[in-house]
């Protein structure tokens, strides 16, 4: 009588307990919220968004010019922390903005979203598995034009939907 108790019950409550297993697991290793935290992405995400972030698309398939991704960056002192920009330059190309624009291999690349002025550089041409990224607020964005190409294994994921606020609702890459 005792066992058929203890299975009843085991019965009953494992589907639960394997769908909170689940959860834990896709939010640790495959989807998890992101906070927004400065105004280097400004004006298209704001201090405090609330983002999904993808963290298995990338190591499938390729970023795509424009995805907006978190970035593990090391400071001069070593320490480590994430920095949400988008992606400008792919493997193998050479990034460069001449009179504010945005040119790749040497032809011009119109960008699609909002974006303070960006001041010109000279080429800079990414090795394999290297990314150029920038903040959307170029006058005040810490990014690949000062702390150089970013590494592959850097990207921690890519931002799939924007949470909050409410009214910003939706697919991420604006």
């Amino acid at each position: 009588m005792k066992n058929e108790k203890i299975k009843k019950i085991i019965k009953e409550y494992l589907p639960y307990v394997l769908i909170i297993i689940a959860v834990l697991l896709i939010k640790r290793f495959v989807i998890s919220p992101v906070n927004v935290v400065g105004d280097s992405m400004y004006p298209t995400l704001h201090d405090g968004y609330v983002m999904l972030l993808d963290e298995i698309y990338y190591k499938f398939d390729k970023l795509e010019r424009f995805d907006i991704v978190v970035v593990k960056y090391k400071d001069a002192s070593g320490k480590s922390e994430y920095i949400i920009k988008r992606v400008i330059g792919l493997p193998g190309e050479t990034i460069s903005y001449e009179n504010g624009k945005l040119y790749v291999n040497g032809k011009y690349v119109k960008e699609k979203f909002s974006h303070e002025g960006t001041k010109d550089f000279k080429a800079v041409t990414l090795g394999d598995n290297k990314y150029f990224v920038m903040g959307d607020n170029r006058k005040i964005s810490l990014d690949s034009r000062y702390i150089g190409p970013i590494d592959k294994d850097d990207i921690r994921g890519r931002t799939i939907i924007s949470i909050y606020p409410f009214s910003k609702f939706g697919k991420s890459n604006y």
